[in-house]
This record gives structure tokens, C-alpha cells and sequence, in this order.
């Protein structure tokens, strides 16, 4: 995942779907799709057909989440036969990655952890629909040709089950000027899992966007104790696939 250059041209559906806005990319993901803000305040996703997440499925997610908690609303959702596509009504705040929070990581990691923890306090498990289990996890890397180890195929005892981002990487989580965590994005892989799977995908990142140290702030901040076994295997279980 990484920022673009702000040269980068857009591809003739982001004109089409951008309707004469302007278009500024923003951020490219590990799937080969870039992001676009256009000038009149709205979002861009545009990628190729991946067999793991669809465009579909998270707008259908972000639908969900939206009667809870703050992610963008959707606008529309299409595909054709190698692309799809996500429009979104932007949100006001920043990544917890922009070039203002990385220059504040202490604050930052911060709200990725309070973040994550109101999320997960806001979304309710009874009435989700999606799944984001070990089972799911392995049955979709195994469907994708992904043959995991015996040891990721079954995860440690339950801690909590909760309404999982899925993708709790500290970019996905956007705060507002003050420094508080103000949004979520990205919610493609939404579902009901331990409340360690994500957990344990923001700690990783912390390392990955702010350097090694931060691990510990943000599970205080979530106000959690550390949880080796958990962390180490879901850990490896994202690694895996």
C-alpha cells in the first residue's frame, strides 16, 4: 500500500465516473487498485476483479455499518469484466497515516486504538451478516489456492466475538483535527470474528507506518492487556493470506 504520484493518470472509468470533477489520486492498494478524490467531495475506488474482496461486498458492508457507526456512504458500486469500481461520499478528517499524523505518532496511534475499540463496541454481533472466522479465512484461501498450515486452520479459544473491520491496518482509520479518531474505511472483509483479529493486524501495522515501539500504546488505548497467543497467531494467519 503506498501513496501515488499526484501525476498519475486516471483510468477512462475514474473520468467517466468522476462526471468533469476533478481527480487527485490518493492511495494505491496492495491489489493493484488506486483511489481517487475528486473535486467535488467524493471517493474513487477502481481496481481489478480480485477473487478475495469485491466492491460489491463492501458497499453491501458499508450499507450495514452505516446504521452504526461513521464509514463513508456508498453511491454507487459497478463492475465490468476485469474492473470494478466504488463511489463514495468523502468524509472530513485524515488517515491516521497522512503526512500530519506521522509526524505525531503518539497521537495517532492513539485514536487507531480507541478507534478500533469503539467500533467494535458499536457494531452489533446478532445482527451481522457477514463472517470473518478462522473457518471463513481458511476456506477462502483454500478456494484461492492458498493451502495454510495445520497450525492456522483452527485459532485459539474465543476471547470475544465482535463485528470485525477486517482490515484494521492503522491507514483505514481517519481522525478529525483534533486528533481524536474520527471514521473508518476500507471495510471490504467486515464480519463477526475474535476481537483479536483485528487487534492484531492494527498492532503489526503500527511498525509497519510509524516504527517499532507502538505496539504498546495502542493496546492501552484499546484497553486491552497483551495477548501473545492471539496476536502471534493472527498475526500469522494475515501474514498467510
Amino acid at each position: 500500500m503506498s501513496i501515488p504520484a499526484p501525476d498519475l493518470a486516471a483510468p477512462d472509468m475514474v473520468r467517466t465516473l468522476a462526471r468533469g470533477a476533478s481527480l487527485h489520486p490518493v492511495w494505491r492498494n496492495g491489489l493493484g487498485g488506486v483511489t481517487f478524490r475528486t473535486g467535488d467531495g467524493r471517493f474513487i475506488k477502481y481496481g481489478p476483479l480480485h477473487a478475495e474482496t469485491a466492491m460489491a461486498a463492501e458497499a453491501e458492508r458499508l450499507r450495514w455499518a452505516l446504521r452504526f457507526t461513521r464509514v463513508p456512504e456508498v453511491i454507487e458500486v459497478g463492475k465490468d469484466g476485469t474492473h470494478e469500481w466504488l463511489v463514495t461520499h468523502a468524509l472530513d478528517g485524515r488517515s491516521a497515516v497522512d503526512p500530519r499524523w506521522l509526524t505525531e505518532p503518539a497521537t495517532a496511534v492513539r485514536a487507531v486504538g480507541e478507534g478500533l475499540r469503539a467500533l467494535h463496541d458499536a457494531l452489533p454481533v446478532a445482527d451481522c451478516p457477514f463472517d470473518w472466522s478462522v473457518r471463513s479465512r481458511v476456506s477462502h484461501a483454500a478456494a484461492r489456492g492458498i493451502r495454510l498450515p495445520v497450525a492456522l486452520q483452527q485459532g485459539p479459544p474465543v476471547d470475544r466475538l465482535v463485528v470485525c473491520h477486517g482490515d484494521a491496518c492503522c491507514p483505514n482509520t481517519l481522525l478529525g483535527d483534533h486528533g481524536g479518531w474520527l471514521a473508518h474505511v476500507d471495510l471490504g472483509a467486515l464480519g463477526v470474528a475474535d476481537r483479536w483479529a483485528d487487534i492484531a493486524v492494527a498492532a503489526m501495522s503500527t511498525e509497519w507506518n510509524y516504527g517499532p515501539g507502538w505496539e504498546g500504546v495502542l493496546l492501552e488505548a484499546y484497553d486491552i492487556a497483551p495477548d501473545e497467543e492471539r496476536l502471534a497467531f493472527y498475526r500469522d494467519l494475515w501474514n498467510a493470506t
